[in-house]
């Protein structure tokens, strides 16, 4: 507390003469800062808060007053290579810093090799020395459940965004119900699919993503129900990389020259939108995958592909941070997150 805060009989009610005399400005500046009036300093309504704060002008439910409290900082762990989405995510996390103060979150992002549970694990035991929290995008394996369950019961919370782990320990997840993700790919391709008998196949990035995983059965899953007709002609592994995907796609057309449909799992659209075009199969073959980033927008937009699975980008990290926030000031202790809304984008509702 400052000297002149210190002056101030404790029984005296607080003016707010004397949170502009204790903040050094005058009692208008006080007036318009916490009547939430436009035309004051960012630095200068801090310091208002921080007088306000000190005398108990303002209370701990005050947001302003939140503000104030030192920042948490918290990791972000996801997978480096050319998946767009991911790369769209660690980009908008590293803008969202201002935006996330509000949430007294201060985030870092690190890269680790994707698919490389090892280098996952060792990542988040090393982040949770220094952070406050980590968020990280799981690999299904039991290093890294175990890293998971050493990190919470240290205290820390521990959660996994887009694709989770099974382990009861982890505070929250912030991505799709996969299973239903998959069968509504399924679905969407049934429905595009206008001939019947058809044949459909699918590459994953790699089915080590529970994510990943649980998309395939929920796909299989429709299709058998619903759509016997259509058969499943092949799953293939891309590891989100475009290159890879290019030639699965290739393969795919050429083991398949009927193929009707192809649902991408992960990542990687470039290249099985390249494969299709150089094919000439781009506007015969349907095309169903998951994030809706510059090259998928693209995709829709010349009719390659027909729908886009994806989950707003933006939404995971304020929830994320909502839910940090909530947790450290007690006002959840159960770590629940509501789920992340499933959205389809086609051509004609590109936001």
């Amino acid at each position: 507390m400052s000297d002149l805060a210190e002056d101030i009989p404790m029984s005296r009610r607080i003016t707010i003469v004397d949170i502009a005399r204790v903040a050094d400005v005058s009692t208008a500046t006080v007036d318009r800062v916490l009547n939430g009036r436009s035309g004051v300093k960012a630095a200068t309504i801090k310091r208002v808060m921080k007088a306000a704060a000190e005398l108990g002008y303002v209370d701990e439910s005050d947001e302003r007053a939140r503000d104030l409290r030192p920042l948490s900082p918290v990791s972000f762990i996801l997978p480096q290579g050319n998946n767009r989405y991911i790369t769209m995510l660690g980009r908008m996390i590293a803008e969202m810093a201002p935006q996330l103060e509000r949430f007294s979150i201060k985030p870092t992002v690190e890269y680790i090799s994707s698919f490389n549970p090892d280098l996952l694990a060792k990542a988040l035991h090393r982040h949770a020395k220094t952070a406050d929290a980590v968020a990280f995008m799981g690999i299904e394996h039991p290093v890294v459940r175990e890293a998971v369950n050493r990190i919470a019961a240290s205290g820390k919370p521990v959660m996994t965004l887009i694709s989770d782990v099974a382990s009861p320990a982890r505070t929250a997840y912030f991505g799709l119900d996969n299973r239903a993700a998959g069968r509504m790919a399924g679905y969407l391709l049934a429905r595009f699919i206008h001939r019947r008998p058809a044949k459909v196949a699918m590459i994953a990035g790699s089915l080590s993503y529970r994510a990943h995983g649980e998309r395939e059965m929920g796909f299989l899953d429709i299709l058998q129900e619903l759509y016997p007709d259509i058969e499943v002609v092949g799953l293939r592994e891309g590891h989100d990389d475009e290159a890879l995907n290019y030639r699965q796609m290739r393969t795919l057309l050429s083991h398949h020259p009927d193929l009707d449909g192809i649902y991408n799992i992960g990542g990687g659209a470039s290249g099985v939108g390249r494969a299709l075009k150089d094919a000439r199969r781009d506007q015969d073959v349907v095309f169903v995958g998951h994030g809706l980033t510059s090259d998928t927008r693209e995709f829709l937009l010349d009719g390659t592909m027909d729908a886009v699975i994806t989950q707003s980008a933006q939404d995971t990290v304020i929830k994320c941070a909502s839910l940090l926030r909530d947790l450290r000031e007690g006002r959840r202790d159960d770590g629940f997150a509501d789920p992340m809304r499933i959205e389809v984008i086609f051509r004609e509702n590109l936001p």
